[in-house]
């Protein structure tokens, strides 16, 4: 076990003496501004365009809208557990911290609020990740520009020193699999409210549909 850490440990330092130098470019206007805009990508600007979403499709009448809105804000919390989770269990400083510090560290979560040395995984990459899977899968026309935008926000973070390529790396995997678990129970919410409302129109026809299937 103790050599798997220190594996891993020397992992971490050759990751980030990789990243060092690309890291460095956060402090060029560009890659600040492009930081900034990556915000979009954080917890409430994203909660905030799901419930949008389900409001305009309940305002609407439009299911496929609502539906859209309600996956979105499933995978976005399902992700946002599944990165909280792990990164109580690990504390990393960030890029731009170890510049800062001279010295990279890596152990085992401690349970620390300082979003310093919180980088793995990335939340960002999670959330932008999970909502834009979200609305490929629901909503097709707008795959491209959904996960263009996911992917430009999984980019910047290393750039503006904000995570290394595993967070990154890590922080996709969750959001894809916090959207198809999403995708899951959305759509089996949806079939049982669609037995319920057929049941409340026709409960003998439902009755008998179930008693002699084709």
């Amino acid at each position: 076990m103790g050599k798997k850490k220190d594996k891993a440990k020397r992992a971490a330092k050759k990751e980030h003496a990789l990243v060092g130098d690309i890291a460095r470019s956060a402090r060029h206007k560009p890659v600040a501004l492009l930081g900034k805009a990556s915000e979009v990508a954080d917890q409430p600007p994203l909660v905030a365009l799901s419930l949008a979403t389900v409001a305009v499709g309940v305002v609407l009448r439009r299911r496929d809208i609502a539906r859209t809105g309600a996956r979105m804000l499933l995978a976005h919390a399902l992700a946002t557990a599944g990165k909280t989770v792990l990164k109580r269990a690990v504390d990393r400083s960030r890029p731009a911290r170890a510049l800062a510090d001279g010295k990279h560290e890596a152990s085992a979560g401690r349970g620390t609020s300082d979003t310093d040395f919180n980088s793995f995984p990335s939340g960002h990459t999670a959330g932008a990740v999970s909502v834009a899977e979200a609305v490929a899968h629901t909503a097709p026309l707008l795959a491209i520009p959904a996960r263009g935008s996911a992917a430009a926000v999984a980019a910047i973070q290393l750039p503006r020193g904000a995570h290394y390529p595993t967070d990154v790396a890590m922080g996709a995997a969750i959001g894809w699999l916090a959207e198809r678990a999403a995708g899951m129970l959305v759509n089996a919410g949806e079939r049982a409210i669609d037995r319920r409302l057929a049941k409340r129109a026709d409960p003998d026809g439902l009755a008998e549909a179930q008693a002699h299937p084709s």
